[in-house]
């Protein structure tokens, strides 16, 4: 048995966070397994600037550490499901996927705050194309009296939400996943309005950890003890309806499932041809494939 595991994280303190967590779960199965982190910047992290989609979308959080996989030099890596990329590096491929986080999305806004009572546009800070589209629908039902205007925001938890102290926008949405995980959801400095994933659809993926590895070896074989059959029948449902869609960052794209007895449950929307289409599909768990064409086809 492998006496250490190498765990490749990005390094903030979210990332940080949730591979320990990962490293937890493996040692409860693996009580005399030695971990240690291996801390890595990726271009994501380096480029705050820009929205994710003009400079390579979600393989900017991956690519390094796919090399450092490929080369030995970690023998996992831990990653937000919502930021994998569809096609990963021959060779390599999800080898766990722990119990699934709340997948809601939440809007933040500062404690105290008036419901925007005297406001004529609400600025909310989001560089989600899926965010933006979503808010701006629901915003005219909460804020009847004022327009929804979006504006970009990147960075880590800690920053996005030092930018909305600091007054840059009235609201920011952030995963619900994230702040539960970073223990932030008692904050007194804000209030925490979630959405449910019915009327807000989540991003594919978006609340699951997913543990990339060398598909052939000793690590991917041991790991598979901190798997959660339910979160990894959604993963893969979520993203084979994003493939088949060929989805990125350039589209306002939302798909989330749900296992409920022997069946599932998905919804999904995306923005297309100036139309929005939204799905709301059960189909057996055993036939996946099938309800995942049939959601594309519904998306499409």
């Amino acid at each position: 048995m492998k006496k250490k595991i190498y765990i490749g994280t990005r390094t903030s303190e979210l990332a940080v966070t949730q591979s320990k967590l990962v490293g937890a779960a493996i040692q409860k199965v693996l009580s005399e397994t030695e971990i240690e982190y291996i801390m890595k910047m990726t271009e994501g992290d380096r480029i705050l600037n820009k929205p994710l989609l003009e400079f390579g979308g979600k393989g900017v959080f991956v690519s390094e550490f796919e090399q450092a996989l490929l080369k030995g030099e970690i023998d996992l890596a831990v990653h937000s499901a919502k930021d994998l990329p569809m096609e990963l590096e021959p060779g390599l491929g999800i080898v766990a996927v722990p119990e699934r986080e709340d997948p809601r999305d939440v809007l933040i806004t500062p404690a105290g705050c008036e419901d925007f009572k005297s406001k004529k546009e609400i600025v909310i800070g989001t560089s989600s194309l899926r965010r933006q589209l979503q808010i701006q629908e629901i915003g005219k039902e909460m804020w009847p009296w004022a327009s929804v205007r979006c504006e970009n925001l990147r960075g880590n938890v800690p920053t996005r939400l030092g930018k909305l102290t600091d007054g840059l926008y009235d609201g920011i949405i952030l995963a619900a996943a994230g702040i539960k995980r970073l223990g932030l959801e008692e904050d007194k400095r804000y209030q925490y309005h979630y959405f449910d994933c019915e009327t807000f659809i989540p991003a594919g993926g978006q609340g699951i950890l997913a543990v990339e590895g060398r598909v052939e070896g000793e690590t991917a074989e041991l790991v598979r003890g901190i798997q959660n059959q339910e979160a990894f029948i959604c993963l893969m449902l979520e993203r084979k309806i994003l493939r088949l869609l060929d989805a990125g960052c350039h589209e306002p794209i939302g798909v989330y499932s749900r296992v409920k007895g022997d069946q599932i449950e998905v919804f999904g929307i995306n923005r297309r041809n100036e139309q929005t289409r939204k799905i709301h599909l059960w189909g057996e768990i055993e036939q996946t494939a099938a309800l995942a064409e049939e959601a594309a086809r519904g998306l499409m």
